[in-house]
Formats: structure tokens, C-alpha cells, sequence
């Protein structure tokens, strides 16, 4: 009896130090890996670039062929502001109406009469600076605006103003 018992106990401690062996083995190796990440995380690496100087010459610009202008085909409904005419001068899209209504009351301020219209097509609500009854108009309107805010860093996204045909 005192054989089967000793021999328990040896088994149990046998199988104690194999276990926990293991367990501290994986938790030295997952720190090693974790300081190997953060060395070569932080190891800076330097590379030298060279700069060539810039030189800038005037830039001149050509009159624009303002009929040559992109125009994107829509049905709208218009929301807030005054009727459409055919073409129009879109200068924000948002898929929120509070957003476009902000965006008009800005516009407004600046002595536009904004348009929000609604897209149901696509749920995106457009905010129109201006409205004209041909594309020529509409597009001479739109490089205004633009030009109006030519290099204004807090208007840059007018730059992108494109103009709307209001599909009937």
C-alpha cells in the first residue's frame, strides 16, 4: 500500500512541474515577442532625401469653354429656398438635411439665396448656390463661386462645386 502511494505522490509532482513548465515557457516566449515588436517598433530608421529646389514660373490661365462643362442629371425636390430652373450650381451634398440646412444658412449669410434639394434616388440632400435656365449661365456661375473662393482654406470644398440638371 505504502508502493501505491508513494507512487501517487511522485505522479502528482511529476505532472505539477511538467504543467507548470509549460505555462512559464509560453509566458517567457510571449514577453520575448512582445519586446522584440517594441524594438523594432521604436528602431528609427534614417534615410537621406534629397530635395531639389522648386522653381515656380508665372502661371497663366486660358479663358474657360464654359460649355464644355460636366453636368450630372438628377430628379430633386427642392426642400427649403425658392423653385429650380433647369441647370444649377450644386456646391455640398449630405446625406443629413441638419447638415445641408447649416451649410445654407452659411450661404445665405454671404448674400446667396441657397436652395436644399433632395435626391430620393440616392437620400442625399444638395445644396444649390444658384439656379439658371441654361447650362452656359449655370456654368459662368459656377466659376464664379469658385473663383470667389479661390484660395480660401476654410471654403476649399467650394472648389469642387459642380453643376445639377433637374430631370423633370
Amino acid at each position: 500500500m505504502k508502493k501505491y502511494f508513494l507512487l501517487a505522490i511522485g505522479l502528482c509532482m511529476t505532472m505539477a512541474f511538467t504543467t507548470s513548465c509549460k505555462s512559464s515557457e509560453s509566458a517567457y516566449k510571449k514577453a520575448y515577442e512582445k519586446a522584440k515588436q517594441q524594438e523594432l517598433a521604436q528602431t528609427p530608421v534614417e534615410e537621406t532625401v534629397e530635395v531639389a529646389p522648386v522653381q515656380t514660373a508665372p502661371v497663366q490661365t486660358a479663358p474657360v469653354a464654359t460649355t464644355s462643362a460636366v453636368v450630372r442629371e438628377e430628379k430633386v425636390t427642392v426642400v427649403t429656398g425658392n423653385a429650380l430652373q433647369d441647370f444649377s450650381v450644386v456646391c455640398g451634398s449630405f446625406g443629413s438635411q441638419v447638415n445641408a440646412n447649416n451649410l445654407k444658412a452659411t450661404l445665405d449669410a454671404a448674400g446667396y439665396n441657397a436652395v436644399v434639394a433632395y435626391n430620393a434616388s440616392n437620400s442625399m440632400y444638395r445644396v444649390i448656390v444658384s439656379t439658371h435656365p441654361t447650362r452656359e449661365a449655370a456654368a459662368q456661375a459656377r466659376e464664379q463661386f469658385k473663383a470667389r473662393y479661390a484660395g480660401d482654406a476654410a471654403h476649399a470644398d467650394f472648389q469642387k462645386a459642380w453643376l445639377l440638371y433637374n430631370v423633370k
